[in-house]
């Protein structure tokens, strides 16, 4: 050991030499360190508050299309009650709305309205149909300078507020913006938004909103198609409609807009104001009822160095200062590792030097049974065959011992105990045998099990059955049964006949595997001796690494 520890003397090394410049380079490097872990840090907030901004864009354009569909599914479920009547009456509508509105899922709404499909020339009848039935005041109003053969006038809009009864009369088909609208619905028969309108109900106000109008159609068999009666509409005022759709608290202080189309120079439909501005804005686009709708998310303002920067340049300065005092601690430490290295790898040189040693004895003990069967053999006169079976079952067990000793006892590929074992038999025939199946590992013991098993079946291969003439040949094959069981299949074919002496006859190889390898390998073992070869299946476990191996392979 002294002379090894004296080889393991090393000349004193650089930071040894300068002990002062050692520990104000060690305080530059961890400050070093410091500023670019806070750099870092920073950088991973900015791209967390810019995945938080996307997750708020997100959020807010699921809760308008939520909102949204909740709103056209309601327009859909009154399309289809006002398409089975002869005529909507105000009982009718209000009743249904009504019903509607009981949990107060339109919000956001100004609620559902119905407007009737009429030729300019049945005004007069219209408007005294509604002033007899209750609306007094009731009269069809157009935009000025408008005079088209067909209107649309709002006949009812629920709930009955002083708000909603300013949109009362007017026909929505003067105006450009719903007439798009309205066509475009009638043509897909489906919810269609307007573009960015103000709403009647505002009165004098410029607050700009929109409509979501559903064709209601009267089907004609007789004519062979169906007549547009009307729309079931809901007005939407823009900012009432992005309130309703989230919170406040859901934004955590970012300010959100909603554009009608992708003109950012227009005035927005609805706006938050974020609580600071920060000038960082995520854009989502939104197709609601076939309309294009932009919303805009501007993220608030967040200080230049977080909370986290902050405490993690406080800590490197502390860092940085006590290693600056323990720099010289440090290097004598280091002395003192390379005595403890030198001495693990003494030991470790050691141990590998008795591992080899053990493998190297084992096969030696092998070699000496082999010595002493071979005198016996020789020696011997009624027993030759016995020792002849001995010695190769031997020989068997010490190909496969050599096979474990080169995984250093641990698991053993089963295609590697197969060719071990067969070599002797199959050597220059190859295209005999076929050896086929996945990557399998066994444990030692079930892999001594296994090459002595196959050593049998070759033996008797090579004296009575395929093995022995030329055109027989041997298939070996497994797969996995489960994780923890694979099967082996033995097949002979195109050797000898076994005939029904040789299939009554059990043999001391017979026994060997049908009782002391299934034994081992805790499994029946399926020998048969049919006409057309010895089939022959096995059930072997596969254990984990764990459950048998005293230490693994490096980089396992």
């Amino acid at each position: 050991m002294e002379k090894l520890l004296a080889q393991k003397k090393l000349a004193p090394r650089w930071y040894e030499r300068f002990p002062r410049a050692v520990p104000i380079g060690i305080f530059v490097l961890t400050m070093t360190i410091t500023l670019l872990s806070v750099f870092a840090i920073e950088r991973a907030e900015a791209q967390r508050q810019t995945a938080q901004v996307a997750q708020t864009a997100q959020a807010v354009a699921a809760g308008l299309e939520r909102r949204f569909n909740a709103n056209s599914a309601y327009l859909r479920s009154s399309a289809a009650l006002f398409a089975t009547q002869k005529l909507v009456e105000a009982p009718l509508f209000r009743t249904f709305v009504r019903q509607l509105q009981l949990d107060g899922r339109l919000a956001g709404s100004d609620g559902i309205g119905w407007a009737l499909r009429i030729n300019r020339a049945d005004i007069p009848t219209v408007e005294a149909v509604m002033r007899k039935g209750g609306a007094a005041d009731f009269a069809v109003r157009s935009l000025p300078g408008t005079a088209r053969p067909t209107v649309v006038p709002v006949m009812f809009l629920e709930p009955d507020s002083e708000r909603n009864r300013r949109a009362i009369g007017f026909d929505m088909y003067s105006d450009p913006v719903r007439r798009q609208a309205m066509n475009r619905a009638e043509q897909t028969g489906q919810p269609t938004a307007t573009g960015k309108v103000v709403l009647q109900q505002e009165g004098d106000g410029e607050a700009p909103g929109f409509l979501v109008y559903m064709p209601v159609f009267t089907l004609q068999p007789d004519a062979g198609g169906r007549r547009l009666r009307g729309f079931v509409y809901s007005p939407f005022n823009g900012q009432s409609f992005l309130e309703s759709a989230i919170g406040r608290d859901q934004l955590q202080g970012a300010g959100v807009r909603l554009f009608d189309g992708d003109d950012r120079a227009a005035q927005p439909l609805a706006a938050i104001a974020p609580e600071e501005i920060s000038g960082r804005v995520v854009r989502r686009p939104l197709d609601l009822a076939g309309h294009d709708f932009v919303v805009e998310i501007e993220a608030p303002a967040f200080p230049p160095l977080s909370a986290m920067s902050a405490l993690t340049l406080m800590f490197g300065l502390l860092a940085a200062t006590l290693l600056l005092l323990l720099a010289r601690l440090l290097t004598q430490q280091a002395v003192e590792d390379r005595i403890a290295l030198a001495w693990f790898e003494q030991q470790s040189s050691i141990r590998n030097s008795l591992t080899r040693e053990l493998n190297h004895r084992v096969k030696n003990t092998l070699a000496n049974v082999l010595s002493i069967i071979a005198m016996t053999r020789r020696r011997a006169t009624g027993l030759a065959d016995f020792a002849d079976s001995l010695e190769g079952r031997i020989r068997a067990l010490s190909a496969t011992h050599d096979l474990l000793t080169q995984s250093d006892w641990g698991a053993t590929p089963v295609a590697n105990i197969i060719r071990a074992e067969l070599t002797p038999y199959a050597q220059g025939l190859h295209r005999h045998v076929e050896i086929c199946g996945p990557d399998v590992e066994l444990a030692p013991n079930d892999a001594l099990s296994l090459g002595l098993a196959m050593h049998e079946l070759a033996t008797n291969a090579a004296k009575y059955g395929a093995l022995s003439v030329e055109s027989g040949r041997v298939s070996i094959r497994w797969e996995m049964v489960d994780d923890r069981l694979v099967r082996i299949e033995w097949t002979e074919q195109g050797g000898p006949v076994v005939d029904d002496d040789v299939r009554r006859k059990r043999g001391f190889g017979t026994e060997l595997i049908e009782k002391i390898v299934a034994h081992e390998l805790r499994s029946p073992v399926d020998l048969r001796f049919e006409p057309a070869g010895v089939r022959c299946t096995l059930l072997v476990p596969v254990r984990r690494r764990g459950d048998f191996a005293m230490r693994q392979r490096p980089g396992r």
